[in-house]
């Protein structure tokens, strides 16, 4: 079973009520969070939200209206959020730290729900809204207050690519189990801090070999049931050497071809475990998630998992 939203639509209450039935369900969602809609009479909204492990991501699709939180409110919030707006359509004004940014579609701005900010929509929007936990950032050192309320996405770089696997992790998220829901998280949160960190003028060789190793990841993702998949052919692809590939992985214990291998091995240990999905052959699926033959299969999946892939698919189904 993948990842269920929790959705809110005003469609669903009496046109009269909708401006205070969202309001509600906004301060609810996001913590005291206060909203308005510039005093206009008719509203409608809608909101979707889903879990990446400790990551909430919501798609939000609104008439015009604006959301404050004053300090008061901010220091009484239980889970302190880095929260993220990216437009799909429209635009948003992020006002944080004396600072007030516009972002449209394809950039996106990051804000500290700790303390006092304002967005404001003066138009009908369709955002993606991101909370990540704090913590996880406060920890690792960057000093956060100069970059909230700044644009990051439009010139593209590692704060675009940390935009577009938010905007793909909303949409595959429904199809995914938890374990690699919480994955997908962790993979959204150290693409926001590399995109920090760049926008700090903090980018170090260190940094930069982070943000090779997540494009190496995001690639092998994207291609894993291809046969062909090999350190050569990743470098050609994201055209790097061989040596800048071990070094993004210097790390990782089993290198770049383990990586792969272990993905490999993954996909196919829960496509064997999937009782609703339509029944494949071991065969099927061992090829299909790009291993060339059974034999090699065979020998990966019972070295890791101590049973024959037939007999894991038995276990799982009793």
């Amino acid at each position: 079973m993948g990842i269920r939203p929790e959705v809110m639509d005003t469609a669903e209450v009496d046109p009269g009520e909708r401006a205070a039935f969202w309001c509600d369900w906004i301060a609810r969602l996001f913590q005291g969070l206060k909203s308005d809609q510039y005093g206009d009479a008719d509203f409608s909204g809608r909101a979707s939200t889903l879990r990446a492990g400790d990551v909430v991501l919501t798609h939000l699709e609104a008439t015009r209206h604006r959301v404050m939180r004053s300090s008061a409110i901010a220091r009484a919030t239980e889970v302190p959020y880095l929260k993220i707006v990216a437009p799909w359509v429209g635009c948003a004004g992020v006002e944080q730290k004396g600072r007030e940014t516009w972002v449209t579609p394809g950039q996106w701005s990051i804000y500290d729900t700790t303390d006092s900010y304002a967005v404001a929509n003066p138009e009908s929007v369709e955002h993606l809204i991101v909370m990540l936990p704090k913590a996880q950032f406060a920890s690792r050192g960057l000093a956060l207050d100069p970059l909230m309320a700044r644009r990051l996405g439009g010139s593209g770089g590692i704060s675009r690519l940390a935009l577009d696997t938010m905007r793909n992790a909303f949409r595959e998220l429904p199809n995914m189990p938890e374990t690699a829901a919480r994955g997908v998280g962790e993979a959204i949160t150290q693409l926001v801090h590399l995109s920090l960190l760049d926008l700090a003028g903090q980018a170090s060789a260190q940094s930069q070999r982070e943000a090779l190793r997540e494009r190496i990841k995001q690639h092998v993702a994207q291609h894993l049931a291809d046969p062909g998949l090999t350190v050569d052919a990743i470098a050609r692809a994201l055209n790097v050497s061989r040596r800048q590939l071990y070094n993004a992985f210097a790390e990782e214990a089993d290198g770049v071809a383990g990586y792969i291998l272990a993905r490999r091995r993954e996909a196919c240990r829960q496509a064997l475990a999937n009782r609703h999905a339509p029944q494949r052959s071991i065969t099927d699926i061992a090829l299909g998630h790009g291993f060339q033959n059974m034999a090699h299969f065979s020998r990966v999946f019972r070295a890791h998992l101590g049973v024959a892939p037939s007999d894991y698919r038995r276990a799982q189904a009793a």
